[in-house]
């Protein structure tokens, strides 16, 4: 694949590129480290400009409905400048900060079904080639996966992961897309709500945690979406715990019915804004005795298995949502050489 399209933007005896990720998952806000490796071709070129961009499968809500597409969120040159020789290999390392709120796209080696990937661009002679294209995997930070296990151990169940456009009103969101996670209610909740949609928003001091939840009705009322959020720190991923923490989240939602309204104004995206007043949670949260032990969210991996099956995503065991991802990426190769 990369050959024909080198082939097609460049010419016949161009050169080859491929990428190649280091190992294992990265962490949002880290770094993105590996290699580009050049191949010259049949005479020698001068390459302008290698770059890299993160790519991001999203879902968009609009009049007529929903469509999915790829949205670039991030690009980095990584090279350039140079002379590359016929027939000359060669190797040039990068390493390029994520961005905060890089979406999540897997827990403890499980695919959550959200898909990102890296391109690589090359510019020889005035032609730009949109050369590899390889799948980006992504694990929590230790507060995320610490806020998760605690939604596993409180018995909500993973339902699936999104991304969606648009921007959440009254937060520090910087992406044009925000991730979804769905949940399905812990058995002490499952009468207050059908289904809890949660929303991580990293930065460099820490997280803001956004909940959804599609409260049911009652006898005399209608169902309706109550909304929070919370800031966690990075530094208290274990020194809270998160199961009460995280259960004082849920209780605030389903026992103050009026504290947060119903059919808040929806923005761009579909996600409803926050004309309310939300609560901030810091190291003053709720004490805790360290972190928790024992199965957590990650744990599960089948369906009815304890806390959240992160291997069943809408309905697809893990095998099917690595073939989605690869179709996915299929799809992009195609239309970049359309």
């Amino acid at each position: 694949m990369v050959f024909k399209r080198l082939l097609g933007a460049i010419g016949v005896g161009g050169p080859s590129v491929d990428t190649v990720l280091d190992g294992g998952a990265a962490l949002p806000g880290g770094a993105l480290t590996g290699r580009v490796l050049l191949r010259g071709g049949g005479s020698a070129v001068d390459i302008e400009h290698i770059g890299l961009e993160l790519i991001a499968r999203v879902e968009a809500e609009h009049a007529e409905g929903e469509s999915e597409g790829s949205v670039v969120f991030e690009r980095f040159t990584v090279g350039g400048g140079f002379r590359l020789g016929e027939e000359e290999e060669r190797e040039l390392p990068f390493s390029v900060p994520l961005p905060w709120e890089t979406p999540v796209t897997e827990l403890h080696g499980q695919p959550l079904g959200v898909v990102l990937g890296v391109r690589t661009e090359v510019a020889v002679a005035g032609a730009r080639d949109k050369g590899d294209l390889d799948p980006l995997a992504v694990r929590p930070l230790p507060v995320q996966e610490a806020v998760l296990e605690a939604f596993g151990h409180l018995g909500f169940g993973f339902r699936s992961a999104d991304l969606e456009y648009g921007h959440i009103g009254g937060t520090g969101q910087r992406l044009p897309f925000y991730q979804e996670i769905e949940l399905t209610p812990a058995p002490q909740y499952a009468h207050a709500m059908n289904e809890l949609e949660l929303t991580f928003l990293a930065a460099p001091a820490g997280v803001e945690v956004v909940l959804e939840a599609d409260k049911r009705g009652g006898p005399f009322s209608a169902g309706h979406d109550a909304l929070t959020r919370f800031t966690v720190r990075h530094e208290d991923a274990t020194a809270l715990d998160w199961q009460a923490e995280v259960d004082g989240w849920i209780r605030r939602m389903t026992e103050h019915h009026d504290a947060y309204g119903s059919h808040a104004a929806y923005g761009h995206g579909g996600h409803a804004a926050y004309g309310h007043d939300s609560h901030s949670h810091g190291h003053d949260g709720v004490p805790g005795s360290g972190h928790h032990s024992g199965p957590g969210l990650g744990t599960a991996v089948a369906a009815g298995a304890a806390g959240l099956a992160v291997g069943v995503v809408g309905g697809m065991v893990a095998a099917e949502v690595v073939d989605e991802i690869g179709d996915f990426f299929e799809g992009e190769e195609d239309s970049d050489e359309d």
